[in-house]
């Protein structure tokens, strides 16, 4: 399983400036939600219940927001860095910059080989400093997707 099976180029968003939380998950949601052709409210209200049972943010600087919702066939993926780190409620109480939406088929309950495809992508220090560093789309979509991967 390759996080580029899920994680299409033009779904890297770079230099989002959410205040909060909340406003990062409705900001998500508006971008998934015009990919995808739904309906963005529906779209922030499972991935809010989501959080309201335990924060999505990993460690590290890093959360991968997750839900599974009707109207897709597969699984959507979108990659956004933030401008600035918010705070998460992350297990580390470290604040977040880099998240993964991930959005399941409701009929689809393999994403949990998806989120650990996720993390396992990210969970090098180094992999996650460059992703900082990188200062377009394309990079950050060759850090996260490389060829030989």
């Amino acid at each position: 399983m390759k996080l580029r099976d899920y994680l299409p180029p033009e779904n890297i968003v770079l230099d989002l400036a959410p205040p909060s939380k909340a406003i990062l998950i409705k900001q998500l949601s508006r971008l998934a939600a015009e990919r995808l052709a739904l309906d963005a409210g529906d779209i922030a209200r499972v991935l809010t219940n989501r959080e309201n049972l335990g924060s999505t943010g990993i460690g590290a600087g890093i959360a991968i927001p997750h839900a599974g919702i009707s109207g897709i066939g597969r699984h959507f993926c979108l990659f956004a860095r933030l401008a600035d780190p918010i705070d998460f409620e992350a297990v580390d109480d470290e604040p977040v910059d880099l998240v993964f939406l991930l959005l399941a088929p409701e009929t689809r309950p393999d994403h949990l080989n998806v989120l650990a495809c996720i993390a396992r992508c990210v969970r090098e220090e180094e992999t996650a400093a460059s992703i900082r560093r990188a200062t377009t789309p394309q990079d950050v979509y060759s850090r996260l997707c490389p060829v030989n991967a």
